[in-house]
């Protein structure tokens, strides 16, 4: 029998997932759509860089010259602007960068669920692809109040990336928010 609080808990990981889920959707969507990624996001690494961006999007313009900090699809706030890291979702600092450990549940939910289709990536690395489906989704997603700041967050940041590996995102993170990596790994970029 489960207690009330192992319910509470429950709803609230279901709840966790579901909001990771559809921001890597709409993220992954976003990057597919832009010709100068090949129509999929190429590989985990560069998964979890634009994610990066995308929840830390007062840092976006920093790390892409491509992408102007007044661009009006980041809708950056004041207080972005003036605590960058202070996020909803905040990420870890791990071996090659900022990364989060639900990446494979995620994923695999998402493929699960026929909105992703794993493609071949570069070097033999593994790509993600909206489905139908997916696409659909994520255009629901995006004409919903409720995730249309995050949608375009990740159209700008998509197109700003244009012909960047995950490396070279690295690279750039690294380069020019050194004093946010320079934490041991494991430790919440805050």
């Amino acid at each position: 029998m489960t207690t009330a609080f192992e319910a509470a808990e429950l709803a609230l990981l279901r709840e966790d997932l579901a909001y990771h889920q559809a921001r890597v959707l709409l993220l992954v969507n976003a990057t597919a759509a832009e010709r100068g990624h090949n129509r999929k996001l190429d590989g985990l690494t560069k998964l979890a860089k634009l994610d990066f961006l995308l929840r830390y999007p007062a840092l976006a313009a920093q790390v892409l010259d491509e992408l102007d900090p007044d661009d009006p699809r980041l809708h950056l706030s004041e207080d972005e602007i003036q605590q960058p890291t202070d996020v909803e979702a905040p990420m870890t600092r791990y071996k090659y960068g900022p990364w989060d450990d639900r990446y494979y549940a995620i994923i695999g939910a998402l493929v699960g669920r026929g909105l992703l289709r794993y493609a071949r990536g570069r070097r033999g690395s593994v790509a993600l692809v909206t489905t139908p489906e997916g696409r659909e989704l994520a255009g629901q997603l995006a004409d919903a109040s409720a995730w249309e700041i995050i949608a375009e967050r990740s159209r700008a940041i998509a197109q700003a990336s244009t012909g960047l590996t995950g490396n070279a995102l690295k690279d750039l993170i690294y380069q020019r928010l050194s004093d946010l990596m320079d934490r041991p790994h494991r430790q919440v970029i805050r």
